[in-house]
């Protein structure tokens, strides 16, 4: 059952709170107390555990049709492996450990960590159920996610940054979306209602919209924002990485039929990761080095 219950916290999903660190990046040119990095470090832990209990409570609540997904009926808690009751034991334990964490850290911050936990809770009870919100909430839990990293370590919060990431959050859950009516074809219903309000060609309209808002937006921020004092025109050196980055997914979703698991494809497939890490050493150099 302990196997299970450490399953279920899903900790490759955790990858998707590195988004903390994105305000403590974006200011590397400016003189900063050491102890924002320990600060960034453990509201990444807080959010880590909220995120776990988001997922225990969307696991009972979808036990049912997690049963009817040919990869998800083996989930801990629809197998029966953890009991309903354990596992929202243990992501109340996880809330109160987390958010007693947050407040010690900042104000600010621990609502921020609130706003996050009540937007998945309600997500997993109703959001999820309503289309085109669905897939706009996933979204507004990557910018909270952001904003909370900024919040902690009181840096100013960019629009550019809530822009990007909302654009770039919404071509990740919209290849969510196009990959599980793909692979659950007929039974895509089943488990998951929502997907009867979707089509391939309509996901598929949507995905090259978002994508390609995405690398515009981006694109105006290397041009026009001011943050990093100057050294922010350098920033045009990314935009190659993030065009690749952005086709290399649309390759995945389209050839070998991935992104229902958007964590897995970015930490396992080769070239994004070679991809990602050299846009991330590219700004951490602008930041640092460029005037």
């Amino acid at each position: 059952m302990l196997l299970g219950l450490l399953k279920s916290l899903r900790p490759k999903q955790w990858s998707k709170n590195l988004l903390l660190f994105a305000g403590l990046m974006f200011t590397l040119n400016k003189a900063r107390p050491e102890s924002d990095i320990l600060k960034v470090v453990v509201a990444f832990v807080v959010f880590c555990l909220l995120s776990s209990s988001a997922y225990l409570v969307n696991d009972v609540v979808d036990a049912g049709n997690d049963r009817q997904h040919p990869k998800k009926r083996f989930r801990a808690v629809a197998s029966g492996v953890v009991s309903r009751s354990v596992a929202l034991s243990t992501a109340a334990a996880l809330v109160i450990a987390s958010l007693a964490v947050a407040f010690y850290l900042d104000r600010a911050f621990a609502l921020t960590a609130i706003g996050y936990l009540v937007l998945s809770i309600v997500y997993s009870l109703w959001l999820k159920h309503v289309v085109i919100v669905d897939v706009l909430t996933l979204a507004a839990g990557f910018v909270v996610r952001a904003v909370a990293g900024a919040l902690v370590i009181h840096v100013e919060i960019s629009e550019w940054l809530l822009v990007c990431t909302t654009l770039l959050a919404l071509f990740l859950g919209l290849a969510k979306r196009r990959n599980e009516m793909l692979v659950l074809e007929d039974g895509a219903a089943n488990h998951r209602k929502i997907l009867r309000e979707y089509t391939p060609a309509l996901l598929d309209q949507m995905i090259v919209i978002t994508a390609s808002c995405t690398v515009m937006a981006y694109m105006l921020y290397t041009f026009l924002s001011t943050t990093g004092e100057g050294s922010h025109r350098y920033m045009m050196m990314t935009i190659p990485f993030v065009t690749y980055g952005l086709f290399r997914y649309l390759y995945l979703v389209h050839t070998r039929s991935l992104g229902g698991s958007p964590e897995s494809v970015l930490l396992e497939d080769v070239p994004l990761i070679v991809n990602l890490v050299l846009w991330l050493l590219t700004v951490a150099a602008v930041f640092v080095y460029a005037k």
